[in-house]
């Protein structure tokens, strides 16, 4: 048994190759791959372990994407650092290397570096989280996952957008949702001249005030907004909670419903584009002459 013992031992100090004045052995070969396999199983059970605390106490999107960063940060140098031990490689051998990454990183990696630094920003102060909803150079769409060098959105139509981290602090971006889920949205409508403003203002409100999506505090305003060229023209202003637009507009569709079902019950009609046309003088007969 010790034989058997000496001989395995003997068989991993093998020497396989001198690299910078560093021996390489069987043993060395073997660990590194078992070091990284282990670890890495360790390490994303650990992850999850964690990430199901964190939403088991309630913890927000942000929170369980930004820890899963950085502690798959932290895993990776523990990786590193251990089997640069195990092989007795001395972080000073690296000295050059990086000073040379560096150099190149500078020159030929900005817009990453950028990007990878904004990425960070952004989950650090958060000012756009998971579940966000933005609307960037006329896109709308819902924040999915911010990545350390870009953020996707999924668009209303379903199309994903991969914007550069950097856009999102360098340009101008709504957030519609970054405080709370209050937004305020309208519906215009103009009826004929010669309805009664204050009957039509009190059935824009009663079809406004009806839908249960629409928010009783703040209450719904309606103002008679202009006397137009075919129209007067009203407009309901109301607040509700929605976080995508199909939400608006299917809640601006059900109050443009109500107002066509109460104009139509109280004869109130709504106006369209006519014209009047005036005719001056006397009409007179032509007659074919003989020749036709």
């Amino acid at each position: 048994m010790e034989t058997t013992l000496t001989q395995v031992k003997g068989f991993l100090a093998k020497e396989l190759f001198t690299l910078f004045d560093i021996q390489v052995t069987v043993g060395d070969l073997i660990a590194v791959p078992l070091i990284y396999i282990v670890g890495i199983w360790l390490f994303k059970k650990l992850a999850h372990m964690a990430t199901y605390r964190l939403r088991a106490s309630g913890a927000s999107a942000d929170t369980v994407h930004l820890f899963k960063r950085l502690f798959y940060i932290v895993a990776s140098a523990i990786l590193i650092i251990t089997t640069l031990d195990v092989m007795n490689v001395p972080l000073t051998a690296f000295a050059f290397l990086s000073g040379a990454v560096a150099i190149g990183v500078g020159f030929g990696a900005q817009n990453i570096i950028n990007n990878f630094i904004s990425g960070w920003i952004l989950m650090w102060e958060r000012p756009i989280r998971i579940g966000d909803f933005l609307e960037v150079d006329g896109s709308r769409g819902t924040v999915e996952t911010i990545n350390t060098r870009s953020t996707r959105i999924r668009r209303i139509d379903g199309v994903h957008m991969l914007i550069p981290n950097s856009k999102l602090l360098e340009n101008t971006v709504v957030n519609w949702t970054l405080i709370d889920l209050l937004t305020r949205t309208s519906v215009r409508v103009g009826v004929a001249y010669g309805s009664d403003c204050n009957k039509v203002a009190a059935l824009i409100e009663q079809a406004t005030v009806s839908q249960e999506d629409i928010l009783s505090d703040p209450k719904p305003v309606v103002i008679f907004d202009d006397f137009g060229d075919n129209a007067l023209m009203f407009e309901t202003f109301f607040w509700v909670n929605a976080t995508k637009e199909r939400d608006l507009r299917v809640i601006r569709s059900q109050v443009r419903f109500a107002i066509d079902a109460l104009f139509n019950e109280h004869d109130i009609v709504i106006a369209f584009p006519q014209r009047d046309v005036h005719l001056d003088g006397t009409l007179q007969l032509v007659k074919p002459s003989s020749n036709s």
